[in-house]
């Protein structure tokens, strides 16, 4: 089964060049949180999506795949 890639975040970190573990400190979650997000083994929920957005001060949007 081909998995899909759900969220752009590992992208959009290199774009804004931050590092999984700046991010993982500004959220309080743990660097592995981060891996599993960027390597789509899940996700994180909408609130959480949310403030990454702003941390990284992009359009929420532009975190999620284009379907």
């Amino acid at each position: 089964m081909e998995v899909k890639d759900i969220n752009r975040l590992k992208v959009v970190l290199v774009e804004k060049k931050r590092t999984a573990a700046w991010l993982a400190g500004e959220l309080g979650v743990s660097p592995v949180t981060i891996s599993k997000w960027c390597s789509q083994k899940t996700q994180p929920d909408l609130k959480t999506l949310a403030r990454i957005a702003e941390l990284l001060e992009v359009d929420k949007r532009e975190l999620l795949t284009e379907n």
